[in-house]
C-alpha cells in the first residue's frame, strides 16, 4: 500500500477566517510574554515553510500512480496554502506591534532559496518530511492537552487548534511521497537533523528578538518560567521527545503515532456537522 493514511480519513482544507484581533495583544497567551512569543516565532516561518512543503511535494505529483495519494497530495497542497494565508495575516498583527519580523522572514527565505539551489528535489522532499513529522508531533501534544493553550485568547487558540488539527490530518502525505519516489532512509535522518537545527535556531531567533522588543530579553523570571514551561516535568516539548526519536527507526512511518480518535474527536470543533468517530 502506498498511502499509509488511514482508511477513509478525507483531507480537505477548512476555508477559515480567523478574524484575528487587531490590534493582537502583545502578550495574547495569558499575559505571558515567552509562551505568546515562542507561538508567534513558529508562526512567521509557516508562510515561506509551507510554499516550500507545497513545491517539495508538488514537483513529484506526476511520478504517483496511487489515486487515493494523489487526492491526499490534492487536500495536502489545499491544507498548506490556507494555513499560509493565515499565518500570513498573522505575521501582519505582529509587524504592526513593532516586530522586524521582515528580518525573520529574509532569513527563512534565504535558506529556502539556497535550498531549493543547491540540493536535489529528494532532499527537498526528505527536508519536508522531516519539518512535516515536527509539526506532526507539536500538534498531538496541542490538540491531547488543552492546557498548552489555558489562557490565550479565544481566536488565538482557536487558529493554533485548527492548524495543528489539519496537520495531524496530512502528516504521513509528503512522508509517503518520499517513500515512493525516494525511500532512502539514510538520506531521511540526515535531513531530520539539519530540520530540527534550523527550527529550532529559527525560533529561537525569533523569540529573541520579540522578547528583546519588549525590553525583557535580560529578565531571568520569564526565561526560567518559560523554559520550565517548555522542559519542566509537564513541559510542552519534553513528552514529544520519545515520538521525535522513533522518527529515526528503520521501519517508521507518522501513522504508527495513532491519534485518529483524537483527530476525530477536535473536528468536530471545526466541522460540527460531524459525529467523533466520522470519517
Amino acid at each position: 500500500m502506498v498511502s499509509t493514511t488511514p482508511a477513509g480519513l478525507q483531507i480537505r482544507p477548512r476555508h477559515m477566517d480567523f478574524d484575528l484581533p487587531n490590534p493582537l495583544p502583545r502578550h495574547w497567551h495569558g499575559g505571558d510574554a515567552f509562551k505568546s512569543h515562542w507561538f508567534d516565532a513558529m508562526s512567521v516561518l509557516f508562510p515561506d515553510g509551507e510554499r516550500f512543503f507545497i513545491d517539495s511535494v508538488r514537483h513529484f505529483r506526476e511520478q504517483i500512480d496511487d489515486p487515493l495519494l494523489q487526492e491526499q497530495i490534492r487536500g495536502f497542497i489545499g491544507q498548506e496554502g490556507h494555513h499560509s494565508r493565515e499565518h500570513l495575516e498573522y505575521s501582519n498583527r505582529l509587524r504592526d506591534l513593532g516586530y522586524d519580523i521582515a528580518a525573520i522572514e529574509r532569513r527563512a527565505q534565504v535558506r529556502i532559496r539556497y535550498t531549493q539551489k543547491k540540493l536535489s528535489p529528494q532532499r527537498r522532499l526528505a527536508a519536508t518530511a522531516a519539518l512535516e513529522h515536527i509539526t506532526a508531533i507539536l500538534a498531538d501534544g496541542l490538540l491531547e492537552e488543552p492546557r498548552y493553550l489555558a489562557g490565550a485568547h479565544p481566536t488565538m487558540a482557536r487558529l493554533w487548534r485548527w492548524h495543528a488539527l489539519e496537520e495531524t490530518e496530512h502528516k504521513a502525505v509528503a512522508f509517503d511521497v518520499y517513500n515512493q519516489v525516494c525511500g532512502n532512509r539514510k538520506l531521511l535522518r540526515r535531513a531530520m537533523l539539519m530540520a530540527t537545527w534550523f527550527f529550532v535556531l529559527d525560533t529561537s531567533r525569533g523569540l529573541v528578538h520579540m522578547l528583546k522588543r519588549d525590553g525583557l530579553l535580560w529578565n531571568w523570571r520569564v526565561w526560567r518560567d518559560g523554559l520550565q514551561w517548555m522542559w519542566g516535568k509537564h513541559g510542552v516539548l519534553r513528552p514529544l521527545l520519545g515520538t521525535y526519536r522513533d522518527f529515526f527507526r528503520e521501519d517508521f512511518h507518522p501513522w504508527q503515532h495513532n491519534n485518529l480518535e483524537l483527530l476525530y474527536r477536535t473536528r468536530t470543533e471545526f466541522d460540527p456537522q460531524l459525529e467523533p468517530s466520522t470519517a
